[in-house]
């Protein structure tokens, strides 16, 4: 009887010692689409019909005017996973608190290691970003920065001179090494010099399996598909990359440069 209650300590001991080293280690964990993303989606500036653009007409709601945030978005559900903490039975902050918090996350590095928990920004009341910008739309809106300077990045010229297929082997390179680690992969997408797209998602999961040999497939989350998940692929036969068709994108051929993996990328 002894033993076998000694057995059981000695059990809970090697797994409390490895939930310890667990954390010490930094794993993060992982991403979850359902968790760890907005509630809202970005606008698109213009229409779309089968993926082609036209004119916009205004409905002059207070929704239609939150556009070109995609890379803000994608940048921001990164930075909440390294960054933030939910503490679901707390009580809520005030707007002007909580505000203040969510600017203490977007002001960390984006390529920065993970925080442990014990030092991570707070937001109680809430158990996840989802619930969070769901219930405090508005708030989490104004505070996580300004759409227009994305379109300034000085990353963003390598669309004019890194746009061979090696470039984007190195890219896939890295992005699986990235996702190795169980870090995210923030992208800017374009057609350069045509502009059928030109956003930023956040890739989070490389699928197990493909049933096309030389074809990776990777989980995306679009600012502009709060609903579920996109895909994007890998073809190591066109040594290029493809995204998925939807009503704001024609589908297939895109480039793909990895952005706020480094300082002024």
């Amino acid at each position: 009887m002894l033993g076998t209650r000694a057995k059981s300590v000695g059990a809970c001991w090697l797994c409390a010692f490895a939930a310890v080293t667990f954390v010490r280690a930094g794993t993060p964990p992982e991403f979850q689409f359902d968790r760890d993303t907005f509630a809202f989606a970005n606008q698109t500036v213009f229409e779309y019909h089968e993926g082609h653009a036209s004119l916009r007409k205004s409905s002059g709601t207070k929704r239609d005017a939150y556009n070109r945030h995609c890379f803000v978005m994608s940048r921001t559900a990164a930075q909440f996973k390294k960054f933030a903490r939910f503490e679901p039975r707390g009580k809520p902050l005030d707007d002007v608190s909580l505000a203040a918090r969510v600017r203490d996350v977007t002001r960390q590095a984006a390529w920065g290691k993970p925080l442990p928990e014990n030092q991570r920004i707070v937001f109680p009341g809430y158990k996840d970003l989802k619930e969070m910008s769901k219930a405090r739309r508005e708030v989490v809106q104004l505070s996580i920065g300004h759409g227009w300077p994305s379109y300034f990045r000085m990353s963003n010229a390598r669309m004019m001179f890194e746009d061979g297929k090696g470039y984007q082997e190195r890219t896939h390179a890295a992005l699986n090494a990235a996702l190795a680690r169980r870090e995210l992969f923030v992208v800017f997408l374009t057609t350069y010099p045509r502009f059928s797209i030109n956003h930023s998602v956040l890739i989070y999961k490389l699928k197990s399996s493909s049933p096309n040999p030389g074809v990776d497939r990777y989980l995306v989350y679009d600012p502009n598909h709060p609903e579920s998940p996109r895909e994007l692929t890998w073809s190591s036969h066109d040594r290029a990359f493809s995204y998925q068709k939807d009503w704001d994108f024609v589908g297939g051929f895109v480039r793909v440069y990895q952005v706020y993996g480094k300082p002024l990328q």
